[in-house]
């Protein structure tokens, strides 16, 4: 391992194919509270930012007669439930992973609640792969705010400067460059020409192998 080299990895769309899945736990939620299709959100500005502005921009809009918690804990659950039933994970990213942390230490840094991070870190038994997780409710501000990222690298004892992000959405990108670090952006949620600004864009696990195992076969 180089101890003092970290690939840091967001979790919806990079780990679990759980973008939908996220919006269809939405969606049966406010269902769920009498507001169907009248919720007056468009998931897709959302993507990449915690579940928590998601709510805050309902509650702009609504009144539930329910409690942000209260909906965040129903919405959270519905994810779980999904997550456990579908096993998302992307083809490739465990083998990914597990090469990978011979030689870099790995983090994860989500905007998803806890208890999703956690259901997560338990498929293709991910955990034992990353030394330091973070969510949404360890910092302050989510993506595009660095924090996230920087609490990671802190967390791993290694210098944002030597450090990759993985991500797939634009305020994720965003986040990992206002970071200092280098970032890999993947295509598995935005088309490769909205991901520009990173400083590699790839369509596969493979093309990540490569950038950063360039000496070892695959």
């Amino acid at each position: 391992m180089m101890p003092n080299r970290a690939v840091i990895f967001d979790m919806d769309g990079v780990i679990v194919d759980s973008e939908s899945r996220h919006e269809q736990a939405f969606r049966d939620t406010v269902s769920a509270i009498g507001f169907g299709e009248k919720h007056d959100i468009d998931f897709q500005e959302y993507v990449g930012r915690s579940d928590r502005e998601l709510w805050e921009a309902f509650f702009t809009a609504h009144s539930p007669g329910h409690s942000m918690m209260e909906l965040l804990e129903m919405k959270t659950q519905r994810v779980i439930d999904i997550l456990r039933r579908d096993r998302p994970v992307f083809d490739g990213l465990s083998q990914l992973v597990s090469r990978l942390s011979s030689h870099y230490r790995l983090g994860l840094a989500s905007g998803s609640e806890r208890p999703i991070v956690e259901t997560v870190l338990d498929l293709d038994d991910l955990r034992r792969f990353f030394s330091a997780t973070v969510t949404c409710g360890d910092v302050q501000r989510g993506k595009p705010d660095p924090e996230i990222f920087l609490r990671a690298a802190g967390l791993l004892e290694v210098k944002p400067a030597n450090c990759w992000v993985i991500e797939d959405s634009k305020p994720g990108i965003a986040a990992g460059l206002a970071a200092g670090m280098r970032v890999i952006a993947i295509a598995n949620t935005h088309p490769a020409a909205e991901l520009i600004q990173a400083h590699h864009v790839v369509r596969t696990y493979e093309e990540i192998s490569r950038l950063l195992l360039p000496n070892i076969p695959c």
